[in-house]
């Protein structure tokens, strides 16, 4: 028989973290997941609170310390009513867990919503999105009295809620978080750059029609402009930039360095260059992300 018991601890090092992730559909969850992915969570999303103790045991018993779990109005009430004795229980087997609530304005959930064109989870039956909002609120009000940490993404695009989670709610774990973000040039420079680097100037597999529908992440992009000696020389140039710079930023003791890669769509260049530099300082450093812009 499986136990749904967290493997034994020798100290704060080996502790088993739970950060649990609940709030408004459209306020962030699954944004704040997919950054703790990057810093080497075991994600889950959608979970039954009465499910969350086996998860955690199986979890922490395969070498897994950090733990994130999505707990949102998809639930059953019942589930909802569960957590906060299921928390309780976790914390009773030396588990230390974090509840962050998302939250967010109506009028920013129904113009999100909107933009996106998804379908809020209480919309069926006809239910108008407003009241869909305001049940969910209802729904969830015992949550957000109880989380550790309330999260108002009202004023937040998706890039400075990445930042908000991997920093201010201290997941970086206190070593230099470096996020790489690709972006196209015709919709703007990101807001909160510290370097940008312009891959314009490069070639441009856009112009090949066999490859203009793949992004910088597939093989064939990846094998094109590997080919290209000034692709090459670009990256090596870039890497050993960032490579003798940025120990200064830790040594003035930032906490988080976002680099962006600019191109005109958005799509190839840049993001093959910010996939690449993150495979290469991901070898020396923990705490590296990716962010593509114009491909989420």
């Amino acid at each position: 028989m499986v136990s749904d018991e967290p493997m034994e601890t020798n100290g704060d090092a080996d502790k088993v973290r739970l950060v649990v992730l609940s709030g408004l559909s459209g306020a962030g969850k699954t944004v704040a997941l997919r950054t703790l992915e990057d810093f080497d969570f075991y994600c889950v999303d959608n979970l039954p609170a009465a499910l969350m103790p086996s998860l955690v045991g199986a979890v922490s018993r395969g070498g897994h310390r950090r733990i994130a779990v999505g707990v949102d109005v998809r639930n059953r009430s019942e589930d909802l009513n569960q957590l906060p004795q299921v928390l309780a229980e976790l914390a009773r087997t030396g588990v230390e867990y974090q509840l962050i609530f998302l939250d967010s304005r109506d009028d920013v959930l129904s113009k999100r919503f909107s933009d996106t064109r998804r379908r809020h989870p209480l919309s069926a039956d006809g239910l108008p999105l407003q009241d869909a909002i305001a049940l969910e609120r209802k729904l969830l009000r015992p949550l957000s009295a109880i989380a550790d940490r309330v999260v108002d993404s009202s004023e937040l695009n998706v890039h400075q809620l990445r930042r908000l989670i991997a920093t201010e709610l201290g997941m970086s774990g206190g070593e230099l978080s470096l996020l790489f973000e690709s972006f196209a040039y015709r919709r703007g420079l990101p807001i909160d750059a510290d370097f940008v680097f312009d891959a314009r100037v490069l070639p441009n597999p856009h112009w090949d029609p066999s490859l203009r529908p793949l992004s910088g992440k597939d093989a064939a992009i990846r094998e094109w402009l590997q080919g290209k000696p000034e692709v090459r020389r670009f990256l090596d140039q870039l890497t050993g930039f960032l490579d003798e710079w940025l120990p200064r930023f830790e040594a003035d003791n930032r906490s988080y360095v976002t680099i962006c890669i600019g191109c005109s769509g958005g799509r190839h260049r840049s993001v093959y260059l910010a996939e690449r530099l993150a495979e290469h300082f991901r070898d020396s450093r923990e705490q590296v992300l990716t962010f593509h812009r114009e491909l989420e």
